[in-house]
Parts: structure tokens; sequence; C-alpha cells
């Protein structure tokens, strides 16, 4: 249960630390998110903070929509994400969470949608061995055996198989802050996050 912040991963660049080394770093523009609704233990059932992302046009909007943000007085977004915390209480509607709740050095988890590969065999997206791929083999990268004939007789669940690789929720967790730069609303998040160019992201703290 921490607090975070919406953002859209722009890209990767690198950083030259104090002691001259290189650091790859993935750029993200982190907020500003405005609270939208304030959940407690009392009425809720759990303490928790909504939050909006990226202003949108109230014709964008559709009818619920409008009544939601209406309610709790507050502009239309196109990205609403929920954050678990027990700081709930120390903020209100229309409140701006800015990128200065992190600092350099902290540790966060970053969530984001991975690129979608399309369907993928084995190799690409298990990383089998594959057979030899000399002339004359006829097995170079199929699966291979998938269940023994006597028993079970069937293919366990779970077996590693071809499929639709790609595409789903990923969190990278105890990933370093190594920049934050307040006037631009970016974070500098050192090595890669789960995302293409231009995704949505959740920062958390740790």
């Amino acid at each position: 249960m921490s607090l975070g912040l919406i953002g859209r991963k722009l890209g990767v660049t690198q950083v030259f630390s104090e002691s001259g080394e290189v650091v790859p770093v993935t750029i993200i523009e982190a907020g500003p998110c405005v609270v939208v609704q304030k959940k407690t233990q009392e009425k809720d059932g759990y303490s928790a903070l909504q939050v909006g992302f990226l202003e949108r046009e109230e014709k964008r909007l559709k009818k619920p929509e409008k009544g939601h943000f209406a309610k709790h007085g507050t502009k239309g977004f196109a990205c609403l994400r929920e954050f678990r915390t027990a700081e709930a209480e120390n903020y209100q509607s229309g409140q701006e969470i800015k990128v200065e709740i992190f600092a350099i050095g902290e540790r966060v988890n970053v969530t984001g949608i991975s690129k979608g590969k399309g369907f993928a065999g084995g190799v690409k997206r298990w990383g089998f061995r594959g057979g030899p791929a000399t002339h004359g083999s006829m097995f170079h990268r199929a699966p291979g055996s998938v269940g023994a004939s006597a028993f079970p007789s069937r293919v366990l669940k779970g077996k590693r198989l071809p499929g639709h690789m790609g595409n789903a929720q990923v969190t990278v967790k105890n990933l370093q802050v190594v920049g934050v730069r307040s006037e631009k609303n970016l974070l500098l998040i050192g090595g890669a996050v789960p995302g293409a160019r231009s995704s949505i992201v959740l920062v958390k703290k740790q």
C-alpha cells in the first residue's frame, strides 16, 4: 500500500553518474496527477486514492464519466487509476500530486503493458534451444515432445507452448530513481520498464 503516479513512457537514454559511469535510464512523464476520488476504510472498506492523468475535453467524455467527475468537482481525465495507500486522509479531491513525491535513489515498482509480439513459437517465446540447424535435420524450431503416450497421455497444465506473446501487464520491481526533473514532470528510472513508447505506466513507491 503505497502512493504513486500515473505516467507516460517517453523513451530510453543514458546519463552519467558522479563517478563517470554510463547509466541507462527510461524517461517517464510522471504526472501531474489530480486526486479525483478519495476512498476510506469506513465508507469503502479500504483506503485508496483515485487519481487522473491527461486532461480530456468534456465533449469527449461519456455521460457516466461526466457525472463521476462532476460529483467530485474535478476536470475530466483520459486515464484513471487507483492507488491503495494509508495516506489517503492527507489528500482532498482536486489536489495535485507531482513528481516531487519521489527522491533520487528511491526504489520504485513500475507497471505497464508489455509490447505485443503476436503469435510466437517456443524458441522466441520461451527461449527453447531448438534442434540441430545442419542439413538433413527435420527438427529446427519445433517444440518437441509435449506429452508421453503411455502416461499421463495428455499435455500437463502449464506446459510452455507456442502462443500469444506480450501485450500483458508486467511489473518490474526495485528500480532506482536516477533523476527527478520537477520543472518538466520527468522521472529518470534506471534500467528498462515495460511498454512501448508513449504507453501508460504506473510508478509506485516500494
